[in-house]
């Protein structure tokens, strides 16, 4: 076997601070120089795991609605308010800590299900970083109600995205907030990527697992091959043309970005990645300045083993909405994310319990030279969450209500209610679009 060979299947622990080259370097040496710390490089990711993310799509918030989820096991909701700006609070009502679902927006006003206590931006708290109780029962209470406030997080809509800035301490005043991190470096304007070029389709998709591991999946080429190849539609990706790819990482501040180029120099560049911490994944078939279609994948941690993603599937071809909807692209689409994603659903699974069971640890995990992108993730990972401490803000254990764990897995594969859904749809209009011309035939 040649040196490359050799190399690609080195010991790499997933569980140390150590990087790919400075395990590969200590080759068959003694174990105390793979387990010794690596200095940290001068481009280490500025982003740890607090910060940025983007939680759901603008379209989650239409007609009033309010939205509902978790973030590492913190309850959280986002509505906007009768200026039309968006809030993301704590779910919890300081009247009596009751949750707001359930309860309504009413022009504006978050209305608490249990006594109907109403909170709002305006009114007679004249601070509009405020979220205060404008009313509860009656104006006996007005002066208890204007001492109420809600906590909340800053919060964004940008490019059809909500995004929040995640801490883990909510305030009752947003300008008592310092922003270490810019979300510039997560926009996708600012990587060459013009949205007005495009049209995407969207799907959201829950896992029961562990969701650095749904991370540590989406920037891995080499099983989309493996796993996907007869699902993905593309005659470049399948078990049969499987191969081993050169590989170009650049590390900076703000991203990790991976080229991987065809070995015959002739084909040029196979795949694009760029990993924007803490939690977006984009994906370029290509050059980007050829890319006919990018993906964007979003990973929401929920809670411990309960992951959200959203994925934007941006294309520059069919983008005629009349001919879209007459040939279901949507539909069709549809049926393609959801099957990919159950695809590796299992595998993720396991590998959650693996790891929890300790499974992963030393010599049980062997990475390839392709997997260089996956070591420096689990590198920046292992620092940020020893830093960041993220699960340790709000623990849960085994007396914990879970209450929001069994009401938030609402997507495929996790609850497959909407894939049913997308099935039926498509045999409908299948049978709406044969059944037509058959009427119109009968009728002359």
């Amino acid at each position: 076997m040649n040196d490359e060979g050799i190399a690609q299947f080195n010991k790499v622990q997933l569980g140390t601070g150590s990087s790919l080259e400075n395990t590969i370097s200590t080759s068959n040496n003694d174990d105390s120089a793979i387990n010794s710390k690596a200095q940290k490089p001068s481009n280490q990711l500025k982003t740890g795991l607090l910060g940025w993310y983007a939680v759901c799509s603008v379209k989650e918030l239409s007609k009033g609605k309010a939205y509902f989820f978790t973030m590492f096991n913190e309850p959280l909701v986002v509505y906007k308010d009768k200026q039309s700006e968006l809030r993301c609070v704590k779910d919890l009502c300081p009247h009596r800590g009751a949750s707001f679902i359930g309860g309504e927006v009413i022009d504006g006003e978050l209305v608490c299900p249990y006594h109907g206590a109403r909170f709002s931006s305006d009114g007679k708290c004249t601070n509009l970083s405020r979220i205060t109780c404008n009313h509860i029962v009656d104006d006996n209470y007005d002066n208890y109600a204007s001492k109420i406030h809600l906590y909340q997080y800053v919060c964004k809509e940008i490019g059809d995205y909500i995004y929040i800035y995640y801490t883990g301490k909510a305030k009752t005043n947003l300008n008592d907030f310092t922003i270490s991190n810019s979300l510039d470096s997560s926009l996708l304007n600012n990587y060459g990527f013009d949205i007005n070029d495009y049209s995407y389709e969207e799907v959201v998709v829950d896992f029961k697992c562990e969701w650095a591991r749904i991370l540590e999946n989406h920037l891995d080429i080499l099983h989309l091959f493996w796993v996907h190849g007869e699902t993905i539609p593309d005659n470049e990706v399948n078990r049969k043309v499987i191969t081993s790819f050169n590989q170009e990482i650049t590390k900076e501040v703000t991203q990790i970005e991976s080229i991987y180029k065809y070995k015959d120099k002739d084909k040029g560049e196979f795949i694009r990645i760029k990993f924007l911490p803490p939690g977006r994944i984009v994906i370029y078939k290509g050059d980007p300045k050829k890319a006919r279609y990018i993906q964007v994948l979003d990973h929401i941690p929920l809670s411990k083993n309960q992951s959200r993603v959203i994925v934007r599937h941006y294309r520059k071809f069919m983008r005629n909405t009349l001919i879209t909807k007459l040939l279901l692209f949507k539909q069709l689409q549809r049926r393609v994310f959801y099957k990919v994603f159950a695809e590796d659903y299992m595998i993720l699974r396991t590998q959650t319990y693996n790891e929890q069971m300790g499974f992963l640890e030393k010599d049980n995990v062997k990475l390839l030279g392709e997997d260089k992108m996956v070591q420096y993730y689990w590198d920046w990972f292992k620092s940020s969450d020893t830093k960041d401490k993220p699960w340790e803000l709000y623990p849960t254990n085994t007396d914990t209500n879970t209450v929001h764990q069994d009401i938030s897995m609402l997507y495929p594969p996790a609850n497959p209610k909407l894939e049913n859904e997308n099935s039926r749809s498509l045999i409908i209009n299948v049978a709406i679009r044969l059944l037509v011309p058959v009427g119109i035939f009968l009728l002359l």
